[in-house]
Protein backbone atom coordinates (compact mmCIF):
# COMPACT_ATOMS: atom_id res chain seq x y z
CA UNK A 1 0.00 0.00 0.00
CA UNK A 2 1.43 3.16 -0.85
CA UNK A 3 0.92 6.35 1.60
CA UNK A 4 0.18 10.08 0.39
CA UNK A 5 1.20 12.95 2.65
CA UNK A 6 -2.31 15.29 3.41
CA UNK A 7 -0.68 17.80 4.85
CA UNK A 8 0.94 16.76 8.43
CA UNK A 9 -1.08 13.64 7.77
CA UNK A 10 0.06 10.40 6.47
CA UNK A 11 -2.70 8.36 4.51
CA UNK A 12 -3.22 5.34 2.30
CA UNK A 13 -3.91 5.44 -1.13
CA UNK A 14 -7.17 4.30 -0.46
CA UNK A 15 -9.50 5.05 2.29
CA UNK A 16 -12.10 2.85 3.46
CA UNK A 17 -16.08 4.05 2.89
CA UNK A 18 -18.40 3.67 5.38
CA UNK A 19 -21.31 4.73 4.05
CA UNK A 20 -23.34 1.50 3.48
CA UNK A 21 -22.65 0.26 7.23
CA UNK A 22 -26.18 0.19 9.36
CA UNK A 23 -28.17 -0.26 5.67
CA UNK A 24 -26.77 -2.58 3.71
CA UNK A 25 -24.16 -4.33 5.96
CA UNK A 26 -25.01 -5.25 9.58
CA UNK A 27 -21.94 -4.11 12.32
CA UNK A 28 -20.31 -7.47 12.22
CA UNK A 29 -20.28 -7.02 8.87
CA UNK A 30 -18.44 -3.96 8.79
CA UNK A 31 -15.93 -4.95 11.35
CA UNK A 32 -14.58 -7.84 9.02
CA UNK A 33 -14.08 -5.21 6.13
CA UNK A 34 -12.04 -2.78 8.67
CA UNK A 35 -10.29 -5.80 10.33
CA UNK A 36 -9.63 -7.16 6.49
CA UNK A 37 -8.95 -2.94 5.31
CA UNK A 38 -6.39 -2.36 8.06
CA UNK A 39 -4.50 -5.83 7.23
CA UNK A 40 -3.80 -4.42 3.71
CA UNK A 41 -2.01 -1.44 4.72
CA UNK A 42 -5.92 0.75 5.27
CA UNK A 43 -5.05 3.55 7.26
CA UNK A 44 -7.55 5.80 6.52
CA UNK A 45 -11.27 5.24 7.40
CA UNK A 46 -14.15 7.74 6.44
CA UNK A 47 -17.57 8.59 7.61
CA UNK A 48 -20.77 11.04 8.36
CA UNK A 49 -22.83 11.64 10.91
CA UNK A 50 -25.54 11.36 8.99
CA UNK A 51 -24.88 7.55 7.57
CA UNK A 52 -25.71 5.09 6.44
CA UNK A 53 -27.08 6.07 2.74
CA UNK A 54 -29.68 6.73 1.90
CA UNK A 55 -30.08 8.90 5.15
CA UNK A 56 -32.83 7.86 7.28
CA UNK A 57 -33.90 9.40 10.71
CA UNK A 58 -34.09 5.67 11.71
CA UNK A 59 -30.80 4.94 10.76
CA UNK A 60 -28.69 8.16 10.82
CA UNK A 61 -25.95 8.14 12.73
CA UNK A 62 -25.76 4.14 13.12
CA UNK A 63 -22.32 4.00 10.97
CA UNK A 64 -20.67 5.73 13.44
CA UNK A 65 -21.46 4.43 16.31
CA UNK A 66 -20.53 0.50 14.27
CA UNK A 67 -16.89 2.26 13.52
CA UNK A 68 -16.74 3.23 17.30
CA UNK A 69 -17.40 0.05 18.40
CA UNK A 70 -14.16 -1.31 16.48
CA UNK A 71 -12.09 1.69 17.44
CA UNK A 72 -12.52 1.48 20.79
CA UNK A 73 -10.32 -1.69 20.48
CA UNK A 74 -7.72 -0.15 18.01
CA UNK A 75 -4.25 1.94 18.47
CA UNK A 76 -5.78 4.61 17.56
CA UNK A 77 -2.43 6.78 16.30
CA UNK A 78 -1.69 4.33 13.59
CA UNK A 79 -5.48 5.27 12.23
CA UNK A 80 -6.38 8.12 10.38
CA UNK A 81 -10.17 8.89 10.96
CA UNK A 82 -12.50 11.71 9.20
CA UNK A 83 -15.74 12.34 9.54
CA UNK A 84 -18.73 14.87 8.35
CA UNK A 85 -20.84 17.38 9.63
CA UNK A 86 -24.34 17.56 7.67
CA UNK A 87 -24.78 20.74 6.07
CA UNK A 88 -28.03 22.67 6.13
CA UNK A 89 -31.25 22.15 4.81
CA UNK A 90 -31.49 18.27 4.17
CA UNK A 91 -31.56 16.34 7.50
CA UNK A 92 -33.36 17.90 10.06
CA UNK A 93 -33.56 14.73 11.93
CA UNK A 94 -30.34 15.55 12.94
CA UNK A 95 -29.69 17.09 16.39
CA UNK A 96 -33.66 18.34 16.32
CA UNK A 97 -33.11 20.15 13.07
CA UNK A 98 -30.15 22.42 14.31
CA UNK A 99 -28.39 22.19 11.18
CA UNK A 100 -27.32 25.35 10.21
CA UNK A 101 -22.83 25.71 10.32
CA UNK A 102 -22.96 28.05 12.97
CA UNK A 103 -20.47 27.62 15.89
CA UNK A 104 -22.51 26.17 18.50
CA UNK A 105 -23.78 23.14 16.44
CA UNK A 106 -20.54 22.75 14.80
CA UNK A 107 -18.69 22.34 18.04
CA UNK A 108 -22.47 19.82 19.07
CA UNK A 109 -22.49 17.78 16.25
CA UNK A 110 -18.70 17.49 16.48
CA UNK A 111 -18.86 16.34 20.10
CA UNK A 112 -21.56 13.88 19.42
CA UNK A 113 -19.83 12.42 16.69
CA UNK A 114 -16.72 12.06 18.91
CA UNK A 115 -19.38 10.10 21.51
CA UNK A 116 -20.19 7.72 18.52
CA UNK A 117 -16.71 6.93 17.51
CA UNK A 118 -15.66 6.15 21.28
CA UNK A 119 -12.47 8.39 20.35
CA UNK A 120 -11.13 11.75 22.06
CA UNK A 121 -10.22 13.61 18.43
CA UNK A 122 -10.96 13.29 14.97
CA UNK A 123 -8.07 13.33 12.32
CA UNK A 124 -10.26 14.87 9.64
CA UNK A 125 -14.00 16.92 10.39
CA UNK A 126 -15.28 17.68 6.95
CA UNK A 127 -18.53 20.26 6.38
CA UNK A 128 -20.78 17.67 4.29
CA UNK A 129 -21.88 20.30 2.07
CA UNK A 130 -21.83 24.02 1.77
CA UNK A 131 -24.28 26.13 4.02
CA UNK A 132 -25.08 28.36 1.10
CA UNK A 133 -26.93 27.84 -2.34
CA UNK A 134 -24.34 25.60 -4.95
CA UNK A 135 -25.14 23.64 -7.74
CA UNK A 136 -24.48 19.50 -6.80
CA UNK A 137 -25.45 16.49 -5.90
CA UNK A 138 -26.34 16.46 -9.78
CA UNK A 139 -27.59 19.71 -10.35
CA UNK A 140 -26.32 20.93 -13.71
CA UNK A 141 -26.33 24.71 -13.42
CA UNK A 142 -26.30 27.75 -10.69
CA UNK A 143 -29.50 28.77 -9.74
CA UNK A 144 -29.41 32.38 -8.35
CA UNK A 145 -33.00 32.62 -7.50
CA UNK A 146 -32.76 29.94 -5.03
CA UNK A 147 -30.25 32.35 -2.95
CA UNK A 148 -32.55 32.50 0.46
CA UNK A 149 -30.20 33.86 3.03
CA UNK A 150 -31.90 33.23 6.51
CA UNK A 151 -31.20 30.58 9.22
CA UNK A 152 -29.50 28.23 6.47
CA UNK A 153 -26.78 30.99 5.40
CA UNK A 154 -23.57 30.80 7.71
CA UNK A 155 -20.86 32.84 6.79
CA UNK A 156 -17.68 31.05 6.08
CA UNK A 157 -15.48 33.16 8.62
CA UNK A 158 -17.77 31.83 11.33
CA UNK A 159 -17.30 28.13 10.19
CA UNK A 160 -13.61 28.54 9.48
CA UNK A 161 -13.72 29.84 13.67
CA UNK A 162 -15.25 27.38 14.87
CA UNK A 163 -13.13 24.40 13.56
CA UNK A 164 -10.07 26.43 14.76
CA UNK A 165 -11.47 26.30 18.07
CA UNK A 166 -12.44 22.69 17.75
CA UNK A 167 -8.83 22.04 16.89
CA UNK A 168 -7.27 24.31 19.33
CA UNK A 169 -9.55 22.08 21.86
CA UNK A 170 -7.92 19.19 20.64
CA UNK A 171 -11.13 17.62 19.33
CA UNK A 172 -9.58 17.80 15.78
CA UNK A 173 -6.32 17.71 14.36
CA UNK A 174 -7.44 19.26 10.97
CA UNK A 175 -10.49 20.54 8.96
CA UNK A 176 -11.62 19.97 5.48
CA UNK A 177 -14.46 20.50 2.93
CA UNK A 178 -16.66 18.51 1.17
CA UNK A 179 -18.77 18.99 -2.15
CA UNK A 180 -17.64 22.62 -2.46
CA UNK A 181 -16.69 24.47 -5.31
CA UNK A 182 -14.24 26.30 -6.54
CA UNK A 183 -15.25 29.81 -5.20
CA UNK A 184 -15.95 28.45 -1.75
CA UNK A 185 -12.63 26.47 -1.94
CA UNK A 186 -10.52 29.72 -2.66
CA UNK A 187 -12.89 31.72 0.13
CA UNK A 188 -11.95 29.12 2.91
CA UNK A 189 -8.45 29.96 1.66
CA UNK A 190 -8.30 33.45 1.82
CA UNK A 191 -10.55 34.17 4.74
CA UNK A 192 -8.31 32.08 6.85
CA UNK A 193 -4.90 33.57 5.73
CA UNK A 194 -6.60 36.78 6.27
CA UNK A 195 -7.24 36.22 9.85
CA UNK A 196 -4.06 33.87 10.70
CA UNK A 197 -6.74 30.32 11.11
CA UNK A 198 -6.14 27.34 9.82
CA UNK A 199 -6.97 26.21 6.51
CA UNK A 200 -8.93 23.68 5.44
CA UNK A 201 -6.40 20.30 4.32
CA UNK A 202 -8.84 18.66 1.72
CA UNK A 203 -11.69 18.45 -0.15
CA UNK A 204 -13.85 15.19 -0.94
CA UNK A 205 -16.02 15.71 -3.84
CA UNK A 206 -17.41 13.00 -6.66
CA UNK A 207 -14.68 12.03 -9.01
CA UNK A 208 -14.49 8.85 -11.40
CA UNK A 209 -14.83 7.84 -15.32
CA UNK A 210 -18.38 10.13 -15.95
CA UNK A 211 -17.72 12.06 -13.53
CA UNK A 212 -15.05 14.91 -13.79
CA UNK A 213 -15.85 17.99 -13.60
CA UNK A 214 -13.01 18.39 -11.06
CA UNK A 215 -10.87 18.19 -14.43
CA UNK A 216 -12.03 21.99 -14.64
CA UNK A 217 -11.67 24.79 -12.08
CA UNK A 218 -11.25 23.05 -9.43
CA UNK A 219 -8.19 20.90 -10.23
CA UNK A 220 -6.78 24.88 -11.13
CA UNK A 221 -7.98 25.12 -7.56
CA UNK A 222 -6.19 22.41 -6.11
CA UNK A 223 -2.86 23.36 -7.83
CA UNK A 224 -2.82 26.65 -6.42
CA UNK A 225 -4.32 26.62 -3.19
CA UNK A 226 -2.76 23.02 -2.25
CA UNK A 227 -6.50 21.35 -1.74
CA UNK A 228 -5.65 17.51 -2.63
CA UNK A 229 -8.81 15.78 -3.57
CA UNK A 230 -10.31 12.96 -1.66
CA UNK A 231 -12.38 11.21 -4.22
CA UNK A 232 -15.52 10.17 -3.47
CA UNK A 233 -17.31 7.32 -5.84
CA UNK A 234 -14.98 6.59 -8.10
CA UNK A 235 -16.91 3.55 -9.34
CA UNK A 236 -20.17 5.93 -9.84
CA UNK A 237 -22.15 3.96 -7.14
CA UNK A 238 -21.25 0.83 -8.85
CA UNK A 239 -22.14 1.81 -12.81
CA UNK A 240 -18.27 1.80 -13.38
CA UNK A 241 -18.01 -1.83 -11.34
CA UNK A 242 -19.92 -3.33 -14.80
CA UNK A 243 -22.74 -5.11 -12.62
CA UNK A 244 -25.72 -2.68 -14.19
CA UNK A 245 -24.54 -3.38 -17.67
CA UNK A 246 -26.79 -4.42 -20.22
CA UNK A 247 -30.12 -3.89 -17.97
CA UNK A 248 -28.81 -6.28 -15.34
CA UNK A 249 -30.47 -5.55 -11.67
CA UNK A 250 -28.48 -7.71 -9.12
CA UNK A 251 -30.48 -8.93 -6.17
CA UNK A 252 -29.43 -6.47 -3.06
CA UNK A 253 -27.57 -3.52 -5.02
CA UNK A 254 -27.96 -0.42 -4.38
CA UNK A 255 -29.58 0.99 -7.69
CA UNK A 256 -32.07 -1.79 -7.18
CA UNK A 257 -32.50 -1.61 -3.35
CA UNK A 258 -32.83 2.19 -4.28
CA UNK A 259 -34.08 2.97 -7.66
CA UNK A 260 -34.18 7.02 -6.90
CA UNK A 261 -30.52 6.97 -5.26
CA UNK A 262 -27.80 9.12 -7.03
CA UNK A 263 -29.76 9.89 -10.15
CA UNK A 264 -26.76 11.57 -11.85
CA UNK A 265 -25.62 7.92 -12.19
CA UNK A 266 -28.65 7.07 -14.19
CA UNK A 267 -28.95 9.20 -16.78
CA UNK A 268 -28.88 8.64 -20.12
CA UNK A 269 -25.37 9.00 -21.69
CA UNK A 270 -23.83 6.63 -19.33
CA UNK A 271 -24.56 3.39 -19.81
CA UNK A 272 -22.85 4.13 -23.43
CA UNK A 273 -20.11 5.20 -21.49
CA UNK A 274 -19.46 2.73 -18.93
CA UNK A 275 -20.10 0.13 -22.36
CA UNK A 276 -16.94 2.21 -24.38
CA UNK A 277 -14.94 1.67 -21.03
CA UNK A 278 -15.45 -1.56 -20.49
CA UNK A 279 -14.31 -2.28 -23.95
CA UNK A 280 -11.26 -0.61 -23.50
CA UNK A 281 -10.72 -2.75 -20.28
CA UNK A 282 -11.14 -5.93 -22.02
CA UNK A 283 -9.22 -5.16 -25.10
CA UNK A 284 -5.97 -4.79 -22.50
CA UNK A 285 -7.16 -7.26 -20.34
CA UNK A 286 -8.23 -5.31 -17.30
CA UNK A 287 -11.41 -6.03 -14.75
CA UNK A 288 -13.77 -2.70 -15.79
CA UNK A 289 -13.68 -1.83 -11.90
CA UNK A 290 -10.31 -2.22 -11.48
CA UNK A 291 -9.40 0.20 -14.45
CA UNK A 292 -11.70 2.83 -12.63
CA UNK A 293 -10.17 2.53 -9.58
CA UNK A 294 -6.61 3.10 -11.07
CA UNK A 295 -7.54 6.14 -13.30
CA UNK A 296 -8.85 7.60 -10.48
CA UNK A 297 -5.70 6.90 -8.14
CA UNK A 298 -3.17 8.29 -11.22
CA UNK A 299 -4.65 11.28 -11.14
CA UNK A 300 -2.55 14.33 -9.95
CA UNK A 301 -4.75 16.36 -7.50
CA UNK A 302 -5.97 12.48 -5.94
CA UNK A 303 -4.79 12.12 -2.07
CA UNK A 304 -6.64 9.11 -1.77
CA UNK A 305 -9.84 7.48 -3.27
CA UNK A 306 -12.52 6.06 -1.25
CA UNK A 307 -13.82 3.09 -1.91
CA UNK A 308 -17.02 1.30 -0.43
CA UNK A 309 -18.69 -2.10 -0.18
CA UNK A 310 -21.07 -4.56 1.48
CA UNK A 311 -18.40 -7.45 0.91
CA UNK A 312 -14.99 -8.62 1.87
CA UNK A 313 -14.66 -9.92 -1.27
CA UNK A 314 -15.81 -6.83 -3.21
CA UNK A 315 -13.67 -4.52 -0.71
CA UNK A 316 -10.66 -6.77 -1.36
CA UNK A 317 -11.19 -6.34 -5.28
CA UNK A 318 -11.06 -2.70 -4.40
CA UNK A 319 -7.81 -2.46 -2.66
CA UNK A 320 -6.45 -5.14 -5.01
CA UNK A 321 -6.63 -2.04 -7.92
CA UNK A 322 -3.69 -0.96 -6.07
CA UNK A 323 -2.03 -3.52 -8.57
CA UNK A 324 -2.72 -1.72 -11.49
CA UNK A 325 -1.14 0.79 -13.20
CA UNK A 326 -2.67 2.44 -16.30
CA UNK A 327 0.00 2.71 -19.41
CA UNK A 328 0.01 5.80 -21.90
CA UNK A 329 -2.12 4.03 -24.55
CA UNK A 330 -4.87 2.96 -22.28
CA UNK A 331 -5.17 6.51 -20.37
CA UNK A 332 -5.35 7.45 -23.95
CA UNK A 333 -8.33 5.90 -25.10
CA UNK A 334 -9.85 7.09 -21.69
CA UNK A 335 -9.98 10.57 -22.82
CA UNK A 336 -10.82 9.61 -26.49
CA UNK A 337 -13.99 7.87 -24.46
CA UNK A 338 -14.35 11.33 -22.36
CA UNK A 339 -14.24 13.43 -25.45
CA UNK A 340 -17.23 11.26 -26.72
CA UNK A 341 -19.47 11.45 -23.18
CA UNK A 342 -17.98 14.44 -21.14
CA UNK A 343 -19.08 13.92 -17.66
CA UNK A 344 -22.66 12.18 -18.53
CA UNK A 345 -23.07 11.85 -14.49
CA UNK A 346 -22.74 15.43 -13.14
Amino acid sequence: MKYNNLGALRVSEICLGSMTWGEQNSEAEAHAQLDYALEQGVNFIDTAEMYPVPPRAETGTRTESYLGSWLKSQRRDRLVVASKIAGPGRRDWLRGGKTALIAANITEACEDSLERLQTDYLDLYQIHWPARNVQSFGATEYDAAKEKGGKDTSPILGQIEAMAALIKAGKIRHYGLSNETSWGICQFCWLADKHGLPRPLATQNVYNMVSRQFDLDLAEVSHREKIPLLAYSPLAGGKLSGKYRDGAKPEGARFVRFPEFQLRNQRPAVDPAVADYAAIAAARGLALDQMALAFVRQRWFVAATIVGATSVGQLARNIGSTAVTLDADTLAAIEAVHVRYSNPAP
